[in-house]
Order: C-alpha cells, then structure tokens, then sequence
C-alpha cells in the first residue's frame, strides 16, 4: 500500500522512560493512548520508569532451587526421618 492509501497517521507522542542502568529508551505513543508506568529497557530489560532521578528498582531474581530444596523448606529433619521410615517399612513388607 502506498502512503496515499493508508491516510493520514494518527498523531504521536514521545515519552522518555530511564532504567536503573540510566538508559533512555524513547518509545512513541498515540496521542490518545494510555502511557504505562513502566516499560522494558531494550538495552539491558530492566523496568524502565518516567521518572530519570528515581527508576524503578530491577526485579529480584530467585535463584534456581532444586526439588529437594523446596520439600526442605516445608519438612523438618523428624518430618524427614518419619517419611523415610515409613517408605523403607513399606518396601520390606512391615505395613
């Protein structure tokens, strides 16, 4: 389609949104749009605020954690014993 076809664009908006790493990314918006609070830094996919002087603060990264670490967290040592007890009872026909 040629420019003549598609008509006049819909008036815009540049709004500058800074990342905690002091990226300016620059996205365009349409002039009757809603702006976001936030918006992904391009460069290193940090949150990226309006406000250059006070950026939102990257999102905290859980570290990987293993199945056995998180029945650790919901058992205790006794909850441990007790459980292992009884499955090795089960497999020598005790139960």
């Amino acid at each position: 389609m040629g420019e003549a076809e598609r008509g006049e664009s819909a008036p815009r908006t540049r709004i500058s949104f800074w990342c905690a790493n002091k990226h300016e990314t620059r996205p365009s918006f349409a002039a009757e749009a809603a702006i976001p609070e936030t918006w992904d830094c391009p460069r290193c996919g940090f949150p990226a605020g309006q406000d250059e002087l006070n950026p939102p603060a990257p999102a905290r990264n859980e570290p990987y954690k293993t199945h056995l670490a998180y029945v650790r967290e919901r058992r205790t040592d006794a909850d441990g014993e007790a459980i292992l007890a009884e499955a090795l009872a089960k497999l020598r026909g005790e139960i």
